[in-house]
Formats: C-alpha cells, sequence, structure tokens
C-alpha cells in the first residue's frame, strides 16, 4: 500500500543514514509516509543491533529508548496494512538486478523450524529437531516451520556462492489447520505454490528449483516441471518406467500411461553392464572438489493415481568409497549430470543461511506473540540477510577495501564472511556524514554526543 503525503516529513539524516534511505529505495512504493519512516529506523536498528531482534532493542541501537510513540513501531509489524508478498517480489528483483543479471536462476527451497514456546503462538507445532537429531537420535522441538526460497548467488568477492531468501512462508501446524476448520496445506502444498508464484514473478527467466528428499514428491514434480525445472535427490528403489509405446491404428481401449517396467537404480549399482563415466564436481561434501563415477538415463517415473512424471535420473558412486551412492533426478531432461550435480550442491548453501542469521540476525529470538507480526518478522529477518549481502557487494564495487576479512596473527582468513559482510555496512551506518570522510592521519574529530552515547550503550549492553 503506497501513499504520497506532500507535509509528510523526511526521515531525520542524523538518525537515518542517507546511504540507507537510498538502499532501500526500491521498496518505498510498498508503504505509506509514515509507515515507511519507521521502517527506515527498524532495519537501521535491526542492522545495527547485537544479540536480541526486538522492536525494543532496535529502537534503543537507535537512540530512541524514550520515544514515547514506540508502539507505533510495534504496530509496524502487528497492524500496518503492507504487502509482504509485494515486498518479497521487489527483492527478488533487485537481487536479480545486482547480482544475477543474466543466465539461469537457480533457487533453493527448503524449510526449516524456528524453535519459539508460547500457548499465543497459535501457528507453533512439534516436529522433529533436524539439527539436533540423527539417524539413531530423535529430537522433537516446539516452533514455527517456515518454508523459504533462496537464490544461490555466486559472490566474487567471497570466492563461493550464498544463498539469499527472497520469500518465507509459515506453513501451520495440522493441529492449527485444524483448529481453524481449514483443510491442511502440506510443505509439498506450500513449495507448488510458491515455485509457481515464484515463476509468475520472472516469466521470461530460466528457473531451475533445487530440493532436498522432502520435495521428491510425484504430485509437485507434475504440477511444476512445463513450467520450473526441479532438481532432487531420487529414491534407488524407485518405480521407473519406458514411455508408453505408440498406439496402433484401430487399437481400442483407453491409451498406457506407461511402457514396460525399468531396472531399480539399486539394482543398477551392481549390474556389471551398468556403464559409468566420471564427472569432477566442485564443493562437494567437506566444500572439496571432488571425481566421482555417474550413469545416467531417462524414463518416466509413476505412481497409480499420479501423472507419470518424465526425469533424467542420475546416480552417483563415490570411487573412495567415503560416501553411499545415491541417486538425483532432473525434470530437465536435456540436462547433463554435471549440471545436475553442480545445481544440486548449490543446495547445501541454504543451511548455511539459516545458520548465519540466527547467529548474526537474532532469528529465534523474536517476541512477538501477535500472528501478523509472527507472519512478517522472521520473513523480515532472512529478507534482511540478502539485503545486506547486496549491499556489501555495491560498497567492495565502489571501494575494494571496504571488505575485510576479520583476521588476526592466530586466524588467518583468506576470504570475507557474512560476519565481515555486516560489520561493513555497520560502519557506513554509524558515523555521521562529516566522520567518514577521509582524514589527515592524527586530526581531531568530533564525535557528536548524541552518537557517542549510541554506541557506548551498545556496546555495553552486547551480549
Amino acid at each position: 500500500m503506497a501513499s504520497n503525503c506532500p507535509g509528510a516529513a523526511a526521515p531525520d539524516p542524523l538518525l537515518i543514514p542517507p546511504i540507507l534511505a537510498a538502499w532501500l529505495s526500491v521498496f518505498r512504493p510498498c508503504f505509506t509516509v509514515p509507515v515507511w519512516n519507521r521502517v527506515l529506523v527498524l532495519v537501521a536498528g535491526a542492522v545495527l543491533a547485537p544479540g536480541k531482534r526486538t522492536v525494543t532493542q532496535a529502537l534503543r541501537v537507535m537512540g530512541l529508548a524514550d520515544e514515547p510513540g514506540f508502539r507505533r513501531y510495534h504496530e509496524v509489524l502487528s497492524r500496518a496494512r503492507w504487502d509482504a508478498r509485494a515486498v518479497a517480489r521487489r527483492l527478488l528483483l533487485h537481487i536479480i538486478e545486482r547480482l544475477l543479471p543474466d543466465g539461469a536462476i537457480v533457487i533453493g527451497i527448503d524449510d526449516s523450524i524456528e524453535r519459539r514456546w508460547g500457548a499465543r503462538i497459535k501457528a507453533r507445532g512439534i516436529y522433529r529437531d533436524p539439527v539436533r537429531s540423527s539417524n539413531g537420535h530423535f529430537v522433537k522441538t516446539s516452533g514455527l516451520r517456515w518454508l523459504s526460497l533462496m537464490v544461490a548467488v555466486p559472490i566474487p568477492w567471497a570466492g563461493r556462492t550464498w544463498a539469499l531468501p527472497f520469500l518465507t512462508i509459515l506453513a501451520p501446524s495440522a493441529r492449527w489447520s485444524e483448529t481453524h476448520g481449514k483443510r491442511h496445506k502440506t510443505l509439498t502444498d506450500w513449495g507448488r505454490q510458491a515455485i509457481l508464484q515464484t515463476k509468475r514473478w520472472l516469466p521470461d527467466r530460466r528457473l531451475v528449483f533445487v530440493a532436498d528428499s522432502s520435495f521428491s514428491a510425484l504430485g509437485l514434480l507434475a504440477a511444476v516441471r512445463s513450467h520450473v525445472c526441479v532438481i532432487t535427490r531420487l529414491r534407488l528403489d524407485a518405480s521407473l518406467f519406458r514411455p508408453p509405446p505408440k498406439r496402433r491404428k484401430g487399437q481400442r481401449g483407453r491409451p498406457p500411461l506407461k511402457g514396460r517396467a525399468l531396472p531399480k537404480l539399486s539394482a543398477r549399482l551392481t549390474n556389471k553392464k551398468t556403464v559409468w563415466t566420471s564427472v569432477v564436481v566442485s564443493q562437494w561434501y567437506n566444500a572439496q572438489q571432488r571425481k566421482l563415477l555417474v550413469a545416467t538415463g531417462t524414463a518416466l517415473w509413476y505412481h497409480a493415481g499420479i501423472p507419470p512424471v518424465p526425469i533424467r535420473w542420475v546416480l552417483v558412486r563415490d570411487p573412495t568409497g567415503e560416501h553411499e551412492p545415491s541417486a538425483f533426478l532432473s525434470t530437465d531432461l536435456d540436462a547433463t549430470p554435471a549440471m545436475i550435480l553442480g545445481w544440486f550442491v548449490s543446495r547445501w548453501r541454504v543451511e548455511t543461511t539459516f545458520q548465519e542469521v540466527r547467529a548474526h540476525l537474532g532469528v529465534e529470538t523474536q517476541r512477538q506473540w501477535s500472528d501478523l507480526a509472527i507472519l512478517r518478522t522472521t520473513p523480515a529477518l532472512l529478507g534482511l540477510f540478502s539485503l545486506i549481502t547486496v549491499w556489501a557487494d555495491s560498497l567492495v564495487r565502489d571501494t575494494a577495501s571496504a571488505l575485510r576479512p576479520n583476521a588476526a596473527a592466530w586466524y588467518r582468513k583468506q576470504e570475507p564472511t557474512f560476519s565481515d559482510a555486516i560489520a561493513a555496512v555497520r560502519r557506513v551506518l554509524w558515523p555521521p556524514p562529516n566522520l567518514s570522510m577521509s582524514r589527515h592521519a592524527g586530526e581531531t574529530v568530533k564525535i557528536p554526543a548524541v552518537l557517542l552515547n549510541r554506541v557506548l550503550q551498545t556496546l555495553c549492553l552486547a551480549a
């Protein structure tokens, strides 16, 4: 919801650095003027604040602890009228324009549990904790399940690919759906809607969605394969078939959906007639370059009651025996095994992003109980990860020395990580305009008392 108010006051440049307003200008049409000014304060506070990312913590770090209208800042998340999906669309287009202007767009899709407790958090459920659980140990946790879509973007100054979130969706528990009398949507239902929504936003670009085995579902693949390419794992015992034979002239009966059954992939592993070729994959397990043996072919994946899906399967074997054999599928039959494996390994960066937002952006430290605030806050923090990456990239392009690894005599750090990126953005947001200019060595710098108090307060209360 946008609004143009001629008499509205511009944000205070001593409180909101003009560069931040310029960086966020792409989202300006999504908010009314009063809400927009508060959004700038909350974003600046979320970037600068250490520890928890609550609204009150953002106000404290911005020097607004004594602000009598503090409720208005809470209402940006809990009551203000703005469309989160429109913001997500603009964020995606902004990422693509700045970091990935051409070529195929690889998007990782995965779910994560935000550990939250409290009777007033209605969409909360009990889930398997993927971090604390293992093959032989099952750990349950209370929390919110989020489905996040992230663009895999090569970051030259980081020397690797990062996964940048742009759309994060709350997938409520079955208990919530039953309580509210609604049909429960599974994770693959939400995934199908998110994939098709993204394709509508980028109708002219080739999209490759990469997911784990949770999304290796025939119903999902059948619904989206004509619009996008999907890469995911494939069971070694999946039922694969040849294409149906051509109908003879005058043949009666329903046309067949599939042809003769093909051998299981597990059988191909031990079959001496299986043709194996070598493929070198970078960023394999432990970020290593690894030479793998692959076998590939095309088939129809079919299950009764669901339309068959043509796929290219890739069977992977590690010559060293360090990892178990595994199989992958692509709905693009023309994709090569090297392309399929290269796209799939980029999905592992999604897990890194979930870890980084917990460590540096305070995900799981929010304390909102309002349904609308819950729906908005976690996606906003994940989106902030992408914005900080884009801003850091612009700083590097302007001045190569703006982003330096936080190395030390006892810690040799060759390439910057997200902690260095957010530190570079903070260095730009903290100083007033006359402090960030180049000065002669030894020259005295006058720091405004308000800024000094903010810095000292933040440092003293840092966890």
